[in-house]
């Protein structure tokens, strides 16, 4: 699958880099505050600050509720894409040695450091006995995603295996949110995606697009490591801020390892990593435990172009007859269904229609553009020029400006509507009204 090439900036200076690391540490506690969106995070443990590796129930692991959050949340979108229904899926009982666990680990050609321990071993179980098919589905969706981040990855020459942190992340869903903001496959909170580059505003949030969201992760994630120089300890700075693994590791007496410094990090982020290595495992090692790797369907082919001109996916909808519902699943990052121009937007389209778009794009662009496009802008105007007395349009909608002297049969009358009308609108209990106040007219 082709990917459009991204114009990159040089990387910041190590002093610039700096200075970006002093700026997340300001926000901090947004990455923490996450709600990851793949395992659960919590821990059921009662671990102690002085515990590193402590005894864990894994009868009582394998029965945690808190899966559900797999099922429920973070493979409600992976559905729109992917069914397990032809994929046969074994329930797994057998409990492996944790020899096999760790061998298959070191096994791995990683560049990252994947130890095995009982935290780790937790959170294996998880993936691979407890939510089988989930894992399934996004072993598929990997088919898709993978490429992306691959290439990305070995643009900015970062391991491979950090591929897998949208895992944890978002459950490869582009349009994941949090309920603290944070969105899109890498997560990203609005101040530190916009530090990145990414461009969040009313028409468009670039954290939903795959390809910048990427580019902007991967900057993230290579400044991070020049200020650790050790990868795990990144990955812990990208779930809760650099200023809080700043902390663990004076409270450590200066030791720049994880596992080192694990005592004083977060609750979420002592699991995180673990996490992040489980979710290596479960991605390398499901077919072992009877989880199929189902063929990619069609509708996953797909290629991205540039537009530099305003247009609606509408547009795009009825002359290549490909549904709303479709584009608006290939393009999370247009929240309007709007590209608004000036410059390159990426437009992701099934790779089939891609010639048919670049043949047709003048025609395209021209398609229904009053109603879809200029029409807006002139609804804009309008109001611009009504609102000199005291009432402008938008949507079909008129607003009026409460002025001194005015009474709601006064303005009931220069409308022609009723006062319970007015009332209704407007959700009034009495005829009080007060000068600056608008009113909506429905009408």
């Amino acid at each position: 699958m082709k990917k459009t090439t991204l114009i990159i900036a040089l990387l910041c200076s190590i002093a610039y880099t700096q200075a970006q690391i002093a700026a997340i540490d300001s926000i901090a506690c947004d990455s923490l505050q996450r709600d990851t969106m793949g395992l659960s995070l919590q821990d059921n443990d009662s671990l102690t600050t002085t515990e590193i590796r402590p005894t864990i129930d894994y009868k009582a692991i394998l029965n945690d509720s808190n899966l559900t959050e797999i099922e429920l949340r973070s493979m409600e979108w992976a559905l729109q894409w992917i069914d397990t229904s032809d994929c046969v899926v074994l329930h797994d009982t057998t409990t492996l040695s944790d020899s096999i666990y760790k061998a298959r680990l070191q096994a791995l050609p990683c560049v990252i450091e994947l130890p095995y321990n009982e935290r780790v071993r937790a959170f294996l179980l998880r993936y691979v006995k407890r939510s089988p098919k989930q894992v399934a589905r996004l072993m598929r969706m990997s088919e898709y995603y993978f490429p992306l981040f691959e290439e990305a990855l070995n643009r900015y020459q970062l391991p491979y295996e950090l591929r897998y942190l949208p895992i944890i992340e978002s459950a490869l869903n582009p349009i994941a949110r949090s309920y603290v903001g944070a969105a899109g496959l890498w997560q990203f909170m609005p101040a530190t995606g916009k530090l990145y580059g990414l461009e969040i505003n009313s028409l468009v949030d670039e954290r939903m697009d795959p390809i910048r969201a990427t580019d902007a992760a991967c900057r993230f994630l290579s400044n991070l490591y020049k200020i650790y120089g050790d990868w795990n300890l990144v990955i812990a700075a990208y779930n809760c801020g650099g200023g809080n693994v700043n902390k663990a590791i004076r409270r450590a007496g200066g030791k720049r390892d994880f596992w080192s410094i694990y005592p004083f990090l977060p609750r979420e982020t002592r699991n995180y990593v673990p996490i992040f290595i489980a979710a290596n495992y479960a991605m390398n090692y499901g077919h072992e435990h009877g989880i199929c790797k189902a063929p990619i369907e069609k509708a996953m082919l797909t290629d991205t172009i540039c537009i530099n001109q305003r247009m609606h996916l509408q547009q795009v909808s009825e002359k290549l007859e490909i549904s709303m519902e479709e584009l608006r699943r290939l393009n999370p990052q247009y929240s309007r269904d709007i590209l608004p121009g000036g410059k390159d937007y990426t437009l992701c389209l099934p790779t089939e229609k891609v010639g048919l778009f670049i043949e047709q794009q003048d025609s395209i662009i021209a398609h229904k553009a009053d109603s879809l496009i200029h029409n807006r802008r002139a609804e804009i105007d309008l109001a611009k020029v009504t609102s000199i007395n005291g009432a402008y349009r938008v949507n079909g909608v008129t607003y009026y400006t409460i002025k001194n002297g005015d009474t709601l049969g006064g303005i009931a009358k220069r409308f022609h509507c009723s006062v319970k009308q007015l009332k209704q609108w407007n959700g009034l209990k009495s005829d009080i009204i007060r000068a600056g106040k608008k009113l909506k007219i429905c009408k």
